[in-house]
């Protein structure tokens, strides 16, 4: 038997297949754009996921014939989408993202509403689904007057899979619909953004069982037995299930296009005053608290784009050995920021250029600039009690060793390599649907991964590092920490 794991990401879509003791088989991957129609705006065609999953599943047939013998799916996704739907269950326009941060009026106003926090758990960031509503509310009435249901991105894979209106705990932690606490839909939360029950799905924990494939996918696939999808999880909440973060002291450091310090948790602690997120795990009883940063390996790419070079060339040149903090410094908030400063408007600079200012520079500043920004998160979960003394170090810019100096030497903290290539979010949505399809132990499914590296604070740094970090701090007057 096998099982399947989709991670349903911003610029693509990746599919994992693994065999019955969770060991990956193979995986696909396709890719995807957004579009940016106005200065803020992040936007995507459902319709893209499904075609890119389905090119997906047909590699994957071709391939590896063992995908015949599915019995699980799992669905991890972008969080905070919402993909809006008619009665019909027809896409009413493109899918307004996470980094969509058109809506910063709507989510001020809903943040400043009585009870909102205390049942969220959360500030209301612009990124977040309700404020999103509430700008299509205000915006585009005739859409607004046509939604029969909102589903996140994860939860709208999940609709074409199964057929029903479903979506996991630890994506819906992040619409600010949810009493992330009670992990329930709350009324007053609803009546708040001017929503109703019934234009929001169905709700299972990550590791039940939402449904059965449908009848006629399974025959295209060439599938003969039934086929249980599981509730899936949010893209962090995946990850995590992915290197094994379950318990109080584990947790992770993402470098993907946003930046991710992820600490789970052994119960609910909400801190919404230092804009730490708090939301439901993939698993029953569990939560987990991460800081987010907007543009973390977008910083990088960003700067490759203008460069006329790839990102590793980049990171290459930089050599192995860490060097002092640049002299230039780097804001990254291309996209605005979350953790802790809670500011939509707020945008990068660079600051300390001189006409002797080179490539090299600009990049040490940038790797740097990312790693103040995840000391910004990381200072936050501190400040909650959450127990951090290694992370383990997962996303597309863990691949450059320098920039994993430089972060562990900003941070202070060991950061740890896994050994194998697939310990992300697909893996753990795997994990997902192996545990749906049997309803065994968690425990004995989601382990983590063996370590190959550890990578430690550069000590004849770390004072230079601490200086540059708070430099960096005073470095622009409109930043400020929600106190």
């Amino acid at each position: 038997m096998t099982f399947l794991g989709i991670d349903l990401g911003t610029s693509g879509l990746r599919v994992l297949l693994v065999d019955g003791d969770g060991t990956p088989i193979g995986a696909i991957e396709r890719h995807y754009n957004a579009t940016h129609p106005h200065s803020g705006w992040s936007e995507q065609d459902p319709a893209d996921w499904i075609a890119g999953l389905e090119a997906a599943i047909d590699e994957m047939r071709a391939t590896y014939p063992t995908f015949a013998d599915l019995r699980g799916i799992g669905v991890a996704g972008h969080m905070h989408g919402a993909t809006l739907l008619d009665a019909s269950g027809a896409v009413l326009r493109p899918c307004i993202l996470w980094n969509d941060s058109r809506s910063y009026a709507e989510a001020a106003h809903l943040d400043a509403s009585e009870g909102v926090r205390a049942l969220s758990g959360n500030i209301v960031f612009p990124g977040f689904t309700a404020p999103k509503l509430e700008w299509v509310r205000k915006h585009e009435p005739e859409i607004f007057s046509k939604v029969a249901k909102v589903l996140l991105p994860a939860a709208y894979l999940n609709y074409y899979l199964t057929g029903d209106y479903v979506a996991d705990m630890s994506d819906s932690a992040g619409t600010s619909w949810l009493d992330v606490g009670g992990r329930s839909w709350s009324p007053r939360l609803l009546e708040a953004s001017h929503m109703r029950a019934d234009q929001m799905p169905r709700l299972v924990e990550g590791s039940e069982a939402a449904g059965e494939l449908r009848t006629e996918l399974a025959a295209r696939w060439g599938i003969a037995g039934p086929v249980t999808v599981a509730g899936g999880a949010g893209d962090n909440a995946a990850a995590a299930c992915g290197i094994g973060a379950l318990d109080e002291g584990q947790g992770f450091v993402s470098l993907g296009t946003s930046g991710v310090l992820l600490a789970a948790r052994d119960g609910y602690r909400p801190a919404p005053e230092t804009a730490v997120h708090t939301f439901c795990h993939a698993l029953p009883g569990r939560w987990y608290q991460m800081g987010v940063m907007l543009s973390a390996t977008d910083s990088l790419n960003w700067l490759a784009r203008i460069a006329g070079k790839r990102p590793s060339e980049l990171t290459g040149a930089l050599g192995d050995t860490l060097l002092p903090p640049s002299s230039v410094r780097f804001l990254p908030y291309l996209s605005g920021e979350r953790t802790p400063h809670n500011d939509a408007e707020i945008r990068g600079a660079f600051t300390g250029l001189s006409t002797g200012t080179t490539l090299e520079e600009l990049t040490r500043a940038v790797l740097e600039g990312v790693a103040f920004g995840l000391r910004d998160s990381f200072d936050a979960l501190q400040a909650t009690d959450a127990k951090m003394e290694s992370l383990i170090a997962i996303g597309g810019g863990s691949a450059s060793r320098y920039w994993l100096r430089v972060i562990a030497t900003a941070l202070d903290i060991p950061l740890r390599l896994p050994a194998s290539g697939e310990f992300g979010a697909a893996l753990g949505a795997a994990r997902l649907g192996m545990i749906a399809a049997f309803d065994g132990p968690p425990e004995n499914v989601i382990l983590p991964p063996e370590i190959k590296e550890e990578i430690l604070p550069n000590q004849s740094c770390s004072v230079a590092f601490s200086d540059a970090y708070a430099a960096f701090r005073d470095a622009y007057p409109g930043l400020k920490a929600i106190q």
